[in-house]
């Protein structure tokens, strides 16, 4: 499996040199890819994970990612990074892009001091809802920000396929510091229809 895993190392340097010079190191097991000193993907038991962020949530919604996951005690923990399948690999312009996506948002993230607030401290964050963004991986008001309302509400569908667009309107409240009762009537329709357009796209 190491051989596998450095070859997609290899594969990646290739592929995402315009990026700059990637490195290396080993990461839970696995192996954490570099710009720089910052994160921008993963490579696990032989595939590349790219970080998940605002940009790359139209992909992910077409595409019905493999997300990161790995054990811990016993129990799994998925981390906001998604699998690169055969037909991204085939598409280097589109793949460059989101690579690109996932790096600047990772500079992005580690320049905010975001980072170090807890989720409950936000507009319209209630216990339950920390909890869910917990359990997504999503444990911080950086990366609610990096990630964005709409990725964060995809993330928590795929555990919790009833979810509906008041958890939406939390999320973008929470990332615009706002109470969701404050959102704009037009930014409510819009994200009525985006939830309108991905579940007729997922047959919900």
């Amino acid at each position: 499996m190491k051989e596998l895993s450095y070859a997609r190392i290899y594969k990646s340097q290739e592929y995402l040199a315009s990026l700059g010079a990637i490195h290396y190191r080993s990461l839970f097991g696995s192996y954490s890819l570099t710009v720089g000193d910052t994160v921008f993907a993963m490579v696990a038991s032989g595939e590349l994970y790219l970080r998940a962020c605002e940009q790359s949530a139209q992909y992910c919604v077409k595409n019905s990612p493999v997300w990161l996951t790995f054990i811990k005690r016993g129990r799994p923990v998925v981390l906001n990074y998604y699998q690169v399948n055969d037909a991204l690999w085939q598409n280097q312009p589109q793949l460059v892009m989101l690579s690109r996506y996932s790096l600047d948002a990772a500079v992005k993230e580690k320049q905010s001091r975001f980072a170090q607030h807890r989720l409950r401290e936000l507009p319209n964050m209630t216990f339950h809802l920390e909890t869910l963004l917990n359990e997504a991986g999503i444990k911080d008001e950086g990366t609610l920000r990096s990630l964005g309302a709409q990725m964060c509400w995809l993330k928590l569908r795929q555990n919790n396929p009833a979810l509906t667009v008041k958890i939406l309107y939390a999320l973008e409240g929470a990332v615009g510091g706002v109470h969701e009762a404050a959102l704009p009537a037009t930014r409510r329709r819009e994200l009525v229809e985006w939830v309108s357009s991905l579940t007729s796209k997922l047959g919900y």
